[in-house]
């Protein structure tokens, strides 16, 4: 054989076993896959800053007929009870679990929902690593189902890196990490399924939200939405006990407010704007020329409001916010919420058939004028009664609405829609708080005897 021959039969034979090195694996166990995908990546990244959250809190029950306490919410509950004196319920402990995400291991803050920890003044937080630490409630936000709590701890702790959901896709990846039904740090994905989702519950309606495929089940509340990057997106809660597949998720820049009111006030503090709107219904669409969905009406101004000061005026239309088509209450609503106090927004109009653009800096509602708004708003004047919780009406204006249904001055005023009210203090925090609405539920003490009226609010 010359050298050449034995030259190239040797490189073909090299050639030949290098081949059957890369198909034999192949045809033998299959083809190989980089297993490091960018979701165990963030999960990785990520995970140490998800938290456990246990909670204890106490709750009434009468004697079960069949041994213990509680334990049938259904016909027997109804029939068994009436058979036994108030005196008889006893106390006994409850336990729930959630989730959580350090959000500043610096200083300790966790975010959650609000009503994971809603029943509860015993809060445990477990991380990672199974470490405990005790937790106290830095502020709730019950409207956007939010709250942040406070451990103290020697050593940094591990904290998430806050992302944006300004500029969500339909259809790009998502992670949850979180504790369904007790399951520490279980990981589930899907995609965003839809975005500024409405959801509506037993007694309220949250807007905004994240939609999901990615599995939220019970305990996963509070816990982390993720992009494919590992990038804190949004708030995990599982409120909507209807869903099957489906997920929901508060966006983190609606988050992110709230975050720091409830850090540096321990609530929100409302953006005042000094607007109230309507949605645009066909008639009043066809009276100004514009389509249905065209804008959200501006029904009143109040006085010495920013609004008020920029030359705004009742009956303009706001078609948008800051380049945001606005064409309805949810949509003004929802960018409101996501405002600070000092935070100047530019709206445009639409006024006599033209467009104006106006400048408005948003303010903080002068709490002095509750007083005031009491008496405009709903007719009355109140003062604390000595060892009574709620408010007693003083003083009454005949023609206002609560008047017309049949309360008068001597009655209690014990609650506002969902806010006890304890006090003067308590009182004036929900005048200001629901004020731009156009009814309100009031609970009303007369001697014994107790009523809910739903109460129209004056203009």
């Amino acid at each position: 054989m010359t050298k050449r021959k034995y030259f190239l039969s040797t490189y073909f034979l090299s050639g030949v076993f290098s081949l059957l090195a890369i198909i034999i694996p192949y045809l033998c166990f299959g083809q190989s896959y980089e297993r490091k995908t960018p979701v165990v990546n963030a999960v990785e990244k990520v995970s140490p800053a998800v938290v456990n959250i246990s909670v204890e809190y106490s709750v009434k029950a009468r004697p079960n007929p069949f041994g213990g306490f509680g334990g049938f919410d259904t016909f027997f509950d109804n029939f068994f009870k009436d058979f036994f004196e108030p005196g008889l319920e006893k106390n006994f402990k409850r336990n729930s679990v959630g989730s959580g995400v350090i959000i500043d291991g610096k200083r300790g803050y966790i975010l959650t929902n609000a009503h994971v920890i809603s029943k509860t003044s015993d809060i445990k937080v477990i991380l990672k690593d199974k470490y405990e630490f005790k937790a106290r409630v830095i502020g709730i936000d019950p409207d956007s189902d939010l709250a942040v709590l406070h451990i103290e701890s020697k050593e940094p702790l591990p904290s998430i890196k806050m992302g944006t959901s300004d500029n969500l896709m339909i259809g790009e990846t998502v992670i949850a990490i979180g504790n369904p039904f007790g399951f520490s740090h279980t990981v589930t994905t899907g995609v965003i399924s839809a975005l500024k989702r409405s959801i509506k519950t037993e007694n309220k309606i949250f807007n905004n939200f994240i939609q999901t495929d990615a599995s939220i089940n019970p305990g996963n509340s509070g816990g982390p939405l993720l992009n494919i990057n590992g990038d804190l997106i949004g708030i995990n809660t599982a409120i909507y006990a209807k869903a099957q597949g489906i997920g929901f998720a508060i966006p983190i820049n609606t988050a992110k407010r709230i975050i720091s009111d409830l850090i540096l006030h321990g609530e929100v503090i409302p953006a005042w704007t000094g607007v109230i709107v309507q949605d645009i219904d066909a008639e009043t669409a066809q009276y100004f020329g514009i389509s249905k969905n065209g804008g959200v009406l501006i029904k009143a101004v109040e006085k010495k409001s920013p609004a008020f000061k920029a030359g705004i005026k009742e009956g303009d239309i706001i078609k948008k916010i800051n380049g945001n088509s606005v064409s309805s209450i949810i949509d003004y609503t929802s960018f409101i919420k996501e405002r600070s106090a000092g935070d100047i927004i530019k709206l445009e109009i639409w006024r006599n058939k033209r467009i104006k653009t106006v400048s408005v800096k948003t303010k903080i509602f002068p709490k002095n004028l509750a007083p005031e708004l009491s008496i405009s708003l709903f007719g009355i004047e109140t003062a604390d009664k000595n060892n009574i919780k709620g408010v007693e009406i003083i003083k009454i204006n005949p023609n206002c609405h609560l008047a017309k249904i049949g309360a008068k001055q001597g009655d209690i005023i014990r609650q506002i829609d969902e806010d006890a009210i304890n006090n003067k203090k308590n009182f004036y925090k929900a005048v200001l708080k629901y004020r731009t609405k156009n009814t309100v539920v009031v609970l009303i003490q007369r001697d014994r005897q107790f009523y809910y009226v739903t109460v129209r609010l004056a203009r």
